[in-house]
């Protein structure tokens, strides 16, 4: 598997190199992140490493689960041993259990595509796995703008201020394909929803790895607001 964990996005800040110049980077809370399951050939169909990142919180003993915020009981029998009538006639068949990593169910949980040798269910990664790592690829949702017109989410010029234009200054302006298409191709460029995508961040520089604070400053922008999920993964376009 190549190199990768899960975060959230701190913030950016600036910082000094040896040589004293400025370098612009952001902060990712990078880890700690359980195995949570291993994928293989012969059972899934494809080899993935499943890591799980933050922990959440358990309804209280007694309680029904009320709120999303709250692990259900699918969730916490991901990550733990559950007594239920399905596990004891399994049991009693003889089928043996899928090994569990014995931790709290995770709020923020993906897979990474690859070789599984080396890593073991309930296995914790640190950022430190990326002390030897030069670029990394980081994925995380952009921020949502809502429904947004052609100015501000194609970055259009709009029209003149001038003769001939009366209050559509901000308008995408004639669109029309006259009789013959007698239509709009598909994919034009006009007003809708902006943001709130999967969008991925290639060949981000390592600057500094924390290990004590579990942060990794990368040079550049990541996507996603303060505090959004990231997925970092060793880039693949170095030679």
């Amino acid at each position: 598997m190549a190199v990768g964990l899960l975060g959230r996005k701190v913030g950016m800040t600036q910082i000094y190199d040896p040589t004293g110049k400025v370098i612009s980077v952001t902060v990712i809370q990078a880890g700690p992140c359980h195995v949570l399951q291993l994928r293989t050939e012969e059972r899934d169909g494809y080899e993935a490493v499943q890591l799980g990142y933050l922990d959440k919180p358990r309804p209280a003993a007694g309680h029904q689960r009320r709120t999303k915020r709250l692990a259900s009981r699918s969730q916490r029998g991901h990550v733990a041993k559950l007594d239920s009538k399905r596990q004891r006639r399994r049991a009693a068949a003889g089928v043996e259990p899928a090994p569990k990593p014995n931790c709290e169910p995770k709020r923020f949980v993906r897979e990474f595509r690859g070789s599984v040798d080396g890593y073991e269910v309930g296995q914790e990664l640190s950022v430190g796995v990326f002390s030897d790592i030069q670029a990394v690829d980081v994925v995380g949702t952009s921020k949502g703008r809502g429904t947004a017109g052609a100015m501000k989410r194609h970055n259009f010029r709009g029209q003149r201020a001038t003769h001939g234009v009366k209050k559509c200054h901000r308008h995408v302006g004639g669109t029309g394909c006259s009789a013959s298409p007698a239509r709009m191709f598909k994919g034009k460029k006009a007003a809708g929803q902006y943001g709130n995508a999967r969008c991925t961040v290639r060949n981000l520089r390592v600057v500094e790895v924390d290990l004590e604070n579990n942060l990794l400053l990368v040079y550049g922008a990541v996507p996603g607001p303060n505090g959004g999920f990231v997925t970092i993964q060793q880039t693949n376009k170095l030679k």
